[in-house]
């Protein structure tokens, strides 16, 4: 910051780093999903509530997740996100997750099929 130079005292650094893992890794709730960003940069999309491995999708980062719904079309379902590779349910739980997700210009078009639409508003992921 300009040069200057903070000491900090061991427990205050602790107290800080404590802040810090906490602030990376967020987790953000919402009707039917969950999202995390994880200390070490992935970005995990999961099912609300749910406790197993066959529940969640662990991307790279949240940009990832970003080029991934940037390649889909204006209107997609979820067999469109199975030529990213998502099976099964997975691929509903992130077509869910980018429909509520404030961070994604969609909304949801059709339940029956599960359908998303693109739309012109949104905000960018902090």
């Amino acid at each position: 910051m300009g040069g200057d130079e903070l000491l900090l005292s061991r427990d205050d650094a602790e107290q800080l780093r404590d802040s810090l893992s906490g602030a990376l890794a967020a987790r953000e709730t919402f009707l039917n999903t969950a999202g995390q960003h994880r200390p070490d940069g992935a970005y995990v999309v999961e099912r609300r509530g749910a406790d197993s491995a066959g529940n969640s999708k662990v991307f790279a980062s949240f940009d990832e997740l970003r080029r991934l719904f940037d390649r889909l079309p204006e209107r997609f379902t979820a067999d469109d996100l199975s030529a990213t590779g998502l099976t099964a349910g997975r691929r509903h739980m992130v077509l869910w997750h980018l429909v509520e997700h404030p961070a994604f210009d969609c909304e949801l078009a059709s339940r029956q099929p599960l359908t998303g639409e693109k739309t012109a508003t949104g905000v960018a992921e902090p």
